[in-house]
Order: structure tokens, then C-alpha cells, then sequence
């Protein structure tokens, strides 16, 4: 396909899909609070500042993420259907479901939500032995684990990748170290996500910005079939946040969390780029890497580094508004992702 019309593909698909979900959204959000599947806000004194900067927003709506991975997953069966049943070179323009390119991280975005919506529903529940309801971290980690773990085999022993690009560098090929590295890459990326969905348009704006710039450097590889896949996402993602900017009508929870940010180390390590990661998503980075530093300093000296993580919730604590920090956190992650696609791109 002619960069061109490959162009005009992925950004016809970006505008399709943030249109169907614009259009789902009354008929999901209806369903959100007919059924009363509403967060439940932690008062039980484990994070006061957290409880009482937040306390408002319970009985708001989880699962917002559906919106995005449903659009998704619609738009690829959809185009895919009506390309091979009605075989019209429109549809076949708009199909993006291929084999080669995007059945892998779609199959992935489909299992990871799947098991996130399974914690959502017992966290709205109250059932489980989380803090509120739903999954111990362990048993959350252990579903990204198994996903992971998933994933490895196929990416090692089907697909045969065993090679990491460092820009400036090259390639190096590091055999069986290619199982370890995308189970880490996997579950800290998912775990870095779910972090950051903590304030009102916060998760979705970052991640917004984290698919384009995959979409991008798949673009530029002549990936388009998967670039077109990121698009598809992003323009979801935007759709969902018309609807989670402050004040949010309803809140992506783990469903969307643990899919998205499954699928975005999954394309990472289809365009061999997974070593920029950590600057395309350096807001994701920082708000796990502060939540971590929260628990080894309170395990180890008895004491908070912040009055609250992740560290979104530490600025909210010390006075700054919600809004602000979500905007800004949105610039930084804009500069971030130029930064790593720039970087990407020495030594191609």
C-alpha cells in the first residue's frame, strides 16, 4: 500500500472509530448506572488523603474502558466481515485485521479485558479480597502474568523474535532473555497503567498520546496494518475522554487498564521498539516507580516518602487542582512521546 492511501486509511479508521464510540457512549453509560456498577471510594482510614480528596466521586460508573476495546474489536470484525463477505474494494480498504500485523495484539487486547472486567465486577461487588472488593494485587498480578506468559510463547517460539533494537546501537540478538524481558515489559506496563488511571482523564489522555506515537513508528516501518490498529485506539480513547475529563462520567477501571496497556507493550515488541517505551510512556513510568518507592519506604523506614501515591494523589494532597495536574501531565506525555519516537528513529 502506497504511504498515501495508507495515510488515509489509518486516519479515516482513527475518525470511524472515535464516531461509533462517541455514539455508544449514551447506551453504555445508561447500562453503567441502571445496573449501579459504581466505584466504591476506600474509607476505612488506609489512605485518608486519597478518601477524602476522592470521596465525592463515589458511585461514579467503572468500566469506561469497554468502550474502547469494544470499539475496537467491533471495527476490526466488522471491516474484516463485510471485506471477505460482500468483497468491495472499500471494506477491503478498511480492514485491518490481519494475520501477519494485528491478530495477535487484538487477540491480547480481547483476553487482558476480559480479566480486567472480571476484577471490575467484583470490586463493584464488594466480593473479593482487595481493599473495597475485587483482586489482591498478587492475584491481579498473577492474571498479568498468565497473559504475559501467553504472549512470550507465542512472540519466542511461533513468531521466532528473539532480537532487541537499542537505537544508536543496533541489534542484538539475546535468545531465550527475549521470555523474561516481554514477561517484565508486560506486567509493568499493565501495572504502570493501571496507576495512572487515578484521576479524571488522566490514564486516557497519556495513553491517547502513547498510540500514536506507536501508531507512528509502525507507520514509518510499513507496519500499517498495525499502525492503523493504534489509530483505532486512540481515536476510541479520545471518544472515551469527551466523557472521563473532569468531572468524569464514568471511570476506565481495570478492564480497560490492564487491555490497553497489555496491547501497548504488545506492539511495542511488534515494532521492536519496546526500548523506547519507557520514554514514550515516562508519565506511566513515573506513576508506578512512585508507587513502589511508596511501599519499599514505608516497609523499610517505617514511614510515607509521599503523603499519597501514586504521585498524581500526592499533588492532589498538597493542593494542587485535579485539572492541573492531569493537564500538565498531558504535556509532559506529549514531549515524552516526540522525544521517544525521535530517538527511535537514530541508527533506522
Amino acid at each position: 500500500m502506497l504511504p498515501a492511501a495508507a495515510l488515509i486509511k489509518i486516519f479515516s479508521l482513527a475518525t470511524i472509530s472515535f464516531v461509533v464510540a462517541i455514539a455508544l457512549t449514551p447506551l453504555f453509560t445508561n447500562f453503567l448506572y441502571k445496573h449501579k456498577l459504581g466505584k466504591k471510594i476506600r474509607s476505612d482510614g488506609s489512605t485518608p488523603y486519597f478518601s477524602k480528596l476522592h470521596e465525592k466521586k463515589q458511585g461514579t460508573p467503572t468500566m469506561g474502558g469497554i468502550l474502547v476495546w469494544a470499539t475496537t474489536l467491533l471495527l476490526a470484525s466488522l471491516f474484516w466481515f463485510l471485506d471477505r463477505v460482500l468483497d468491495l474494494q472499500f471494506f477491503h480498504n478498511l480492514n485491518f485485521l490481519t494475520r501477519q500485523q494485528t491478530l495477535l495484539p487484538l487477540g491480547v487486547l480481547g483476553a487482558a479485558a476480559l480479566l480486567g472486567l472480571l476484577d471490575d465486577y467484583l470490586g463493584v461487588k464488594g466480593i473479593g479480597g482487595g481493599q473495597g472488593g475485587g483482586l489482591r494485587v498478587r492475584h491481579r498480578l498473577l492474571f498479568y502474568l498468565l497473559v504475559a506468559l501467553v504472549g512470550a510463547y507465542w512472540f519466542y517460539f511461533k513468531l521466532e523474535f528473539d532480537i532487541l533494537h537499542i537505537p544508536g546501537l543496533g541489534d542484538f540478538t539475546i535468545g531465550w532473555w527475549y521470555i523474561p524481558l516481554f514477561i517484565f515489559v508486560v506486567i509493568a506496563t499493565s501495572f504502570s497503567v493501571n496507576q495512572t488511571d487515578g484521576l479524571d482523564g488522566l490514564a486516557g489522555g497519556v495513553l491517547a498520546t502513547c498510540f500514536f506515537a506507536y501508531g507512528l513508528i509502525a507507520f514509518m516501518q510499513g507496519r500499517h496494518e498495525l499502525a492503523a490498529l493504534s489509530a483505532v485506539i486512540s481515536g476510541a480513547l479520545l471518544a472515551f475522554l469527551w466523557f472521563n475529563i473532569y468531572p468524569a462520567r464514568f471511570f476506565m477501571g481495570d478492564t480497560g487498564s490492564m487491555s490497553l496497556g497489555t496491547v501497548l507493550a504488545v506492539i511495542a515488541f511488534l515494532t521492536n521498539s519496546v526500548a523506547v517505551l519507557p520514554i514514550v510512556g515516562f508519565i506511566l513510568v513515573l506513576e508506578s516507580v512512585s508507587t513502589i518507592l511508596q511501599v519499599f519506604w514505608r516497609k523499610a523506614l517505617g514511614k510515607k516518602l509521599f503523603l499519597s501515591s501514586p504521585i498524581h494523589h500526592h499533588l492532589e494532597a498538597i493542593g494542587w487542582p485535579e485539572t492541573k495536574i492531569t493537564m500538565r501531565f498531558w504535556v509532559i506525555s506529549g514531549v515524552a512521546a516526540t522525544l521517544g519516537v525521535a530517538i527511535n528513529l537514530i541508527g533506522r
